[in-house]
């Protein structure tokens, strides 16, 4: 099998804007890939760029997707490991638009087998449950729209914190008290706190019964998380100090974390994320699905994968529950309430309207 050609779009998804500790997406910054085998066979990729964690926006994504399609042009779409080499060799970093490419290569992987992929992946159909996250607002807002979670039957919250101690302390407090103890909560701090703060608001937030906290501090501090994770009341997971397998295999050795935040856009794709996820497993670290603001087409691939590894224990698959204003995939996963079950359908099994399509910005390779 060959690559024929590549279709590239920029998959802007307007959407309320959501807030965390190190700024406000008012638009999902999305790529979509489209990748034509001689076969028949097309493969579809979404990353989605949020600039503040991984320093990659959409046209930084758009520009060197350009360059991988001109790379990746003739060649075997079934080699995912070489393919995914040359791109790293061709530059450095850029995971965001790297996991667009990889996804893509999985999708037409799992097609040729023609086995949905999350059995491509050695996995067994099963039911997941996802938390719902609240963005950065006043204390006041956060609790009610906590309180409207909880009678819409949410299970589990996730809180998006890391702004000042007593305002973040505030926060919690008043969500807990809007919501009560039967349901999880489980906060994300998103590299906003210093080094001392961090250990003195895990403390203070101790008595409302937090699951954990991921990324209390920049990953320029790393050096802070043994002496962390050994203190704090409250168990750490790291997020954006993980972005590659060498990352995990640091952060664990030097007992940094309790637990790790896998995400395409950041590992650069499902290659490196089973990486990651082998990594953590090995050495009994439990592992999170995440993501960042991408439509439910990448979100499917994310569901695929976390059914398919079995140290994933907890499911922050919510990503375009965040105020997308529209919703252009069609097939795929759907959502009853925030239980999400993999399609049965060959490959990822989720395309995008090509009404939708055909109004974006696009080029072809």
């Amino acid at each position: 099998m060959k690559i024929k050609y590549i279709s590239i779009y920029k998959y802007s998804i307007p959407m309320v804007p959501f807030t965390i500790a190190t700024g406000t997406m008012h638009f999902a910054q999305n790529i979509l890939i489209k990748i034509f085998t001689d076969e028949g066979i097309t493969g579809l990729g979404e990353c989605s760029a949020f600039p503040m964690i991984v320093g990659e926006n959409q046209n930084s994504c758009y520009t060197l997707a350009k360059d991988f399609a001109l790379l990746w042009k003739y060649k075997d779409p079934l080699d995912i490991e070489c393919r995914m080499q040359e791109l790293h060799q061709h530059i450095t970093g850029n995971y965001t638009i790297k996991s667009a490419f990889d996804m893509a290569l999985y999708d037409i992987a799992a097609q040729y087998q023609q086995v949905p992929l999350y059995a491509f992946l050695g996995g067994k159909n099963k039911t997941i449950e996802s938390d719902l996250t609240i963005g950065i607002d006043t204390p006041e807002a956060m609790a009610e729209t906590a309180f409207k979670f909880a009678q819409k039957g949410v299970r589990c919250i996730k809180v998006k914190l890391g702004k000042t101690k007593m305002d973040d302390i505030e926060r919690i407090k008043q969500i807990r008290n809007a919501i009560g103890n039967a349901i999880t909560l489980r906060i994300d701090a998103n590299q906003g706190w210093s080094p001392a703060d961090a250990s003195s608001i895990l403390h203070a937030l101790a008595p409302y019964h937090i699951e954990f906290c991921e990324q209390p501090m920049a990953k320029y501090n790393d050096d802070f998380l043994p002496a962390l994770c050994a203190g704090s009341p409250i168990p750490i997971m790291a997020d954006e100090s993980v972005f590659t397998q060498h990352d995990a295999e640091r952060i664990i050795r030097t007992k940094s974390c309790h637990s790790i935040n896998i995400k395409f856009s950041k590992s650069g794709g499902i290659l490196e994320a089973k990486a990651i996820h082998q990594t953590a497993a090995a050495h009994s670290i439990p592992c999170m699905m995440g993501g960042m603001l991408e439509s439910r087409l990448a979100l499917t691939a994310m569901v695929h994968f976390a059914i398919a590894h079995n140290n994933i224990h907890f499911y922050d698959i919510d990503t375009c529950l965040l105020g997308h204003l529209e919703d252009p995939v069609l097939g795929g996963v759907t959502y009853n309430g925030l239980q999400l079950t993999a399609t049965e359908a060959p490959g990822i099994g989720a395309t995008v309207d090509e009404s939708y399509l055909n109004a974006l910005e696009s080029t072809t390779i």
